[in-house]
């Protein structure tokens, strides 16, 4: 079955979800923004078939999400490096990775742990605030929809 595009979509998260909403575009942006550049690596990393992946790193390199460089070692090879727009996730995937050690985990089970590489620290969970800086939820915003032209 062909997925519904969500280009036209007035909502930011329909359209975001359209170009990175399946699990395997979230963990191929995680393993570059950790470091990956080669197919090889995201292939072995993950455990995704050679088809899959040419398909998501075709659609993350048309989105501008991923650039395609010749190897860093100067081999016929080529890299997938993290554009800004990959690193403009970042916090996207610790919101995922936070609710994830809360929610996805039974009580006593181990995971793995993102650190401050300064003092060795976890993460202090995020926070969503106003402009003004007051801390905020979900009930405290609300969607608008832009005036009709």
């Amino acid at each position: 079955m062909k997925r519904k595009s969500l280009q036209g979509d007035l909502c930011p998260i329909a359209r975001t979800l359209d170009a990175i909403g399946d699990w395997w575009s979230l963990l191929i942006i995680r393993d570059a923004l950790i470091g990956a550049r080669r197919f090889s690596q995201f292939q072995k990393n993950l455990g995704i078939a050679k088809n899959i992946l040419t398909v998501r790193l075709r659609s993350l390199v048309a989105q501008g999400i991923l650039e395609v460089q010749p190897a860093s070692d100067g081999s016929a090879y080529q890299d997938y490096v993290p554009t800004a727009k990959a690193r403009a996730l970042f916090p996207v995937l610790v919101a995922l990775r936070q609710w994830g050690e809360e929610y996805a985990f039974k009580p006593g089970e181990t995971c793995s742990s993102l650190v401050d590489r300064k003092n060795g620290l976890p993460l202090g969970k995020l926070q969503i605030r106003a402009q003004d800086g007051r801390l905020l939820d979900q009930t405290d915003t609300k969607v608008v929809a832009p005036a009709p032209a």
